[in-house]
């Protein structure tokens, strides 16, 4: 009977903490990466621009998820020059889906032992707001461009 006992508190302890650590974890849709490169990028300042520096120098980063990161900045930048936002609301929908695109790689960074943490959110938070000024809108919030996410 106490053996009984002990195994239930068991399953029960590990259903909670499987709920409150992994299955309570908002997921995001898998979106598509874009088949883009820098090349493309009409503006000089972003073509030439180094993206994700800080996370490219450290290796707790797997570099072709830095990679990832990277297409969907570049694929901002293209957006916002197809686009040609004309206000900041405009500019934050197009960053807010390029947030949602870093989102959804957390299971990956997860996956290959790394994560988006303090240096790859302050990494992050210099390069949409280098893109911002970049496209002439230097008022922009940068917790604005990023407030969709869960990093």
């Amino acid at each position: 009977m106490k053996n009984l006992l002990i195994l239930i508190v068991i399953i029960i302890i590990g259903y909670l903490s499987y709920n409150i650590f992994i299955g309570k974890r908002k997921t995001y849709p898998k979106f598509e990466m874009a088949d883009v490169s820098k090349h493309m990028i009409k503006n000089e300042k972003m073509k030439n621009y180094n993206f994700l520096v800080d996370m490219r120098s450290d290796s707790y980063f797997p570099s072709f998820l830095v990679d990832k990161c990277e297409n969907v900045l570049i694929e901002l930048c293209l957006n916002i020059e197809k686009e040609k936002p004309q206000n900041l609301k405009h500019l934050y929908k197009l960053t807010h889906y390029a947030t949602d695109k870093i989102n959804s790689l957390e299971d990956e960074f997860f996956e290959n032992g790394s994560e988006i943490e303090t240096a790859a959110r302050e990494t992050f938070a210099m390069d949409f707001g280098e893109i911002a000024k970049a496209y002439s809108f230097e008022e922009a919030n940068i917790e604005d461009l990023i407030s969709t996410r869960t990093w």
